[in-house]
Formats: structure tokens, sequence, C-alpha cells
């Protein structure tokens, strides 16, 4: 086998005559590539600022002191993730677990395409002659799953619509599907019987690449890990978070109401904001390989250091997004949504959260750095992490450590925890009413960075 491996090199020289290179080192071939702005998304130029507080610490944390950082270029979406961006993640899901539920069932009553019932909603590989000679080899290697797994090697039929009045079911088996998916009868009230969200599952697999660079072990296996998040927000922060409060219509509307769509998503862990992030990055490279594009960076939370960075929008020394030292402009308005004035909510004219689009943006063009909803980072919280985090592209991630930092403060916070340079922490399994996220994405491409020269 060695000679035949050898006979074949030989010969790939030797009739490699007529190459256009004449001979010459050029390089591998590989996909055109082109920076692309994700939509909804602003460069933010690399650079160096000074992180930490650079006024007078009120509170007193003596947890930011000033240290000179660079961070790298990066994407950032321009305002909060919104409910009508979450909601498609959940529909996402809801959708794709429906889907295997019926291919399921049809393969256990044999149904097959062409029934005009449950067949329609049958695996894409069900059909022999439909296979493609990777979809054959992967089903004989691995075999096709049963009723007690996930049948993760199986090709789902997406080209099918799903019917979700029940007048157009088209059988009882797509019935029977369907009803598994809701709440059991005796759970409904008012007459509408919803979705069971417990049901609402999204897997995925990452890897803790520090971990993996930093192991003598070869076996990355050893650092690969499946995470697997309930993904419907926790609507029901809008009571826990306020005792003796009256704030039902928020818990009842705030997320699945079309009058919110615009409105920051709140409800959701650092958990689930790392889900959502995994498939965002899913959903625009399945649509990206269909069309022979290279892949795009993954989407992720921020770490502390690019927030902070983003968050100044190249002003140094600034308190807040827009400089600063107060909280109003030149005509007395304020510049963000949080509590003021000893807790008159209504003096920002807004009494929860607003539209993630509101109030000017800073001068990297990013919309409520400071107010309306605290974000999530990719960075767990040490009071001393400054003290030793890297000078380039700062971050602390402790796997172990469930308190995850939370910055820009909310609609329900007082001014200081608007200030660029402020810190918060949750832990990574809470959700809050006044906590959401926004995602970024790693610039690939010519270098884009933000002197001092010419700020």
């Amino acid at each position: 086998m060695k000679k035949f491996i050898s006979l074949v090199a030989v010969l790939t020289l030797l009739v490699g005559c007529g190459r256009s290179d004449r001979g010459q080192l050029v390089g591998a071939e590989g996909k055109k590539w082109n920076p692309e702005k994700p939509y909804g998304m602003t460069l933010i130029p690399g650079g160096a600022f000074i992180m930490g507080k650079s006024d007078d610490d009120i509170a007193d944390q003596r947890n930011a002191p000033p240290k000179t950082v660079t961070v790298r270029s990066f994407y950032m979406d321009e305002t909060e993730i919104t409910n009508a961006e979450y909601r498609q993640f959940v529909n996402y899901v809801k959708d794709s677990i429906i889907r295997v539920r019926l291919a399921i069932m049809a393969e256990m009553e044999g149904a097959v395409p062409g029934d005009g019932g449950i067949g329609e909603f049958a695996f894409a590989d069900a059909d022999p002659e439909d296979m493609t000679p990777y979809e054959e080899y992967m089903l004989n290697a691995y075999g096709t799953g049963g009723p007690g797994d996930t049948y993760e090697n199986r090709r789902l039929n997406n080209d099918v619509d799903l019917y979700t009045s029940t007048e157009d079911y088209p059988d009882v088996y797509y019935a029977e599907v369907m009803d598994s998916m809701y709440i059991p009868l005796d759970q409904v009230y008012n007459g509408q019987r919803t979705i069971d969200v417990k049901k609402l599952r999204y897997k995925y697999s990452k890897m803790d690449i520090q971990a993996a660079a930093r192991s003598a072990s070869g076996d990355r296996s050893d650092f690969i890990t499946t995470e697997e998040v309930a993904v419907y927000p926790d609507t029901t922060v809008w009571i826990k978070d306020f005792n003796y409060s009256y704030n039902e219509p928020m818990h009842n509307d705030y997320f699945w109401h079309s009058a919110f769509d615009d409105y920051p998503v709140v409800g959701v862990s650092w958990e689930q904001a790392k889900a959502f992030a995994d498939y965002r990055t899913g959903y625009h490279n399945n649509f990206r390989r269909q069309t022979n594009l290279e892949d795009v960076p993954t989407y992720r939370l921020p770490t502390e250091g690019e927030w902070e960075y983003a968050a100044r929008g190249g002003l140094e020394g600034a308190t807040y997004p827009w400089g600063g030292p107060y909280a109003k402009n030149d005509r007395g308005c304020f510049m963000a949504n949080f509590k003021p004035l000893r807790g008159d909510y209504a003096a920002d004219q807004a009494l929860y959260t607003v539209e993630a689009e509101s109030y000017d943006p800073n001068d990297f063009g990013l919309y409520n750095m400071a107010g309306n909803v605290a974000e999530w980072v990719n960075s767990s919280y040490d009071p001393i992490s400054y003290e030793y985090m890297s000078t380039m592209n700062p971050t602390v991630n402790n796997p172990n450590d469930m308190r995850k930092v939370v910055r820009g403060g909310s609609w329900k916070d007082v001014a200081y925890f608007l200030q660029v340079s402020s810190r918060d922490y949750e832990y990574a399994d809470s959700a809050r009413s006044y906590i959401g996220f926004r995602t970024v994405q790693d610039y690939l491409g010519t270098d884009v960075t933000l002197n001092q020269s010419n700020r």
C-alpha cells in the first residue's frame, strides 16, 4: 500500500506540467473571502483604551482599577437582542422538535411521502433511492437511531410546511404528535391551550479551546461537552423580581405579544444567551454553505473588555457612553432609561424597558449601552480580575465560576450602574426582568484600528 501511495505521488508530480503556476509556490487556493457586516451589527475598530474606573469609585467597590488594554476589531449588535429576534430562535427549536417527532411517527407507522398524511413528514432519507452516498454511508456506519434517541443521523424534510390549525391536521397521527407538544388539558385556563415550553430544548456541542490548548492530552474529545438548554424565557421574572408589585401584564404579554417585538428580550439566563449565539452561527452558516460561501466566525457574547471598549465609543475617560459626567443633556432630558430621582421611573419617559433602538447611540452607533437592560458578557466575575488579566484582548472566564458579569445597568438601576466602568454579576443559570444581551462576531479582514492619532 505504501508503494502504491508513493507511486501516485510521483505520477502526480510528473503529470503536473500543465499547471498555470509555472512550477512556482503560489499557495493553496481557498474560497474567496470578503468581510461582510452582519445585519443589525456595526464594526467596532480595534484599539487601546483605559479600562476601569477613571473617576471616583462612589460605591467603593474597588473591583475596576484603571488598566490600559487593547482589543481587536469585532462586529457588535447595534441594539440588545429583541423579543422578535429571540422568538425566531424559540420558533426554530419548536418547529425542529415537531418535525423530528412527526418523522419518527411516520417511520413507526410505516408511512411514506405521497400518502397525504403523516408520511409527508417522513425523514427525507426514508426512501433509499433518495439518499446521497454520504447519507447512505452514515446510516450504515452509525445506524438510524431509534425511538429513545434524537435521530441525529437522519435528514428532516423541511420542504413541507407544518400545519398550525387543528382544522388542517391531515390525519390522527399528526394530531397525536401535535397533542404531545401542548400542555395537558387539566392545565388549560381562559380557554387557551399553549405549547408546553418545558419541551423546547436546544442541544449543541462546544469545546473548551483554552483548556485544550494548555493540555498535554492529544484527545480533543476530553474538552468537548454537549449542552441541552431550555430556551423559552422565564416570563415569571416580572413577578419574582418584585415583591408586592402588580406586574402581571408584563408577565402575560411582554415576550410573545407583537406590541413588544422591538423591545429587548429579558428573562434569559447566561446559558440561554450562549445557546442563542450558537443557533445564530448555525443559521447563518447553513445559508452560506448552500451558496458555497466560506463560514463566518461564530457569534458569541462579548468579553468584558470588548463590552467596555464598545460602550465608551472611543471616548477616553468618559463616565457614560455619551461622555458625562451627567445623565442629562443640555436640555435637561435624561440620556438613558434607568431609575432616576429616587424611584421616579417615569422621569426618563419610560416605566419598564423601552424599544431597543431608543435614545441617542454612542459614537460607535450602539444603542442603550447604558440603561434599558443590563447585558450578559462572556466573562466570569472576580473582584480582582483586573489585577491579573492580560492587556491584550483581556477576559477571565472560569467555567467553574457561575458568577457571570453583567454590564450597563438597567431600567430599574440607579445611575452608578450605568457608568461604562461599573461591574455587576448574576449567576449563569439565573434570569432577571432587567438583564438581556447582545452578541458580537470576530472581524476577519484588513486590519481596522482606532488609533489615538485619528480620534
